[in-house]
Parts: structure tokens; C-alpha cells; sequence
């Protein structure tokens, strides 16, 4: 992936994930693997993180502690302020 210089990494890879998520690439459930992501983006896991984090902020991923980020299933109804972008552990 060609990143454009004047704009923050994390940025364009979580558009790239949105897009993604959006078309139906990645279902409901599937895991946002930090290490098959990074090598694909030639980013380390810190602009990773930041990148999965603004997608939880927007309710399209849930995170669940110690099991990873996983694409949230929208079809449920559930919006991001019910779930805190989080899941229960």
C-alpha cells in the first residue's frame, strides 16, 4: 500500500479497513489479526491499534480482552453507544 505523505498512517489504514468492512470483505465476527494486518500495511502494531481503535470509536469493530478486535455484527441493531465499542468479557 502507497501511503500519501500528508496524512497520518493510521488514518489511511483504517479507511482501508472501513472500505473493507463496508463491502462485506470482512463479515461479522472475523478477526482483525494485528499480525497478519501489519506485515499486509508495513505498519507495526502501535499505528495498528490506533487504526482498530478509531473503528471501535465508530462502532464497526468490538474488542473483547484477551481474544482480539473482531468486526461487530451490525444486522444485530446495536449501536456503538449500547455497547460502550466493547464487549463484556
Amino acid at each position: 500500500m502507497e501511503y500519501d505523505p500528508h496524512r497520518p498512517k493510521w488514518q489511511q489504514i483504517a479507511e482501508t479497513l472501513r472500505a473493507r468492512i463496508e463491502r462485506g470483505d470482512y463479515g461479522p465476527h472475523h478477526l482483525l489479526s494485528e499480525m497478519q494486518l501489519g506485515p499486509e500495511f508495513g505498519v507495526n502494531r502501535k499505528t495498528l491499534r490506533k487504526a482498530i481503535g478509531e473503528l471501535r470509536e465508530q462502532g464497526l469493530i468490538t474488542t473483547q480482552p484477551g481474544m482480539g478486535s473482531f468486526v461487530a455484527d451490525r444486522s444485530a441493531g446495536e449501536s456503538p453507544q449500547q455497547s460502550g465499542g466493547q464487549s463484556a468479557p
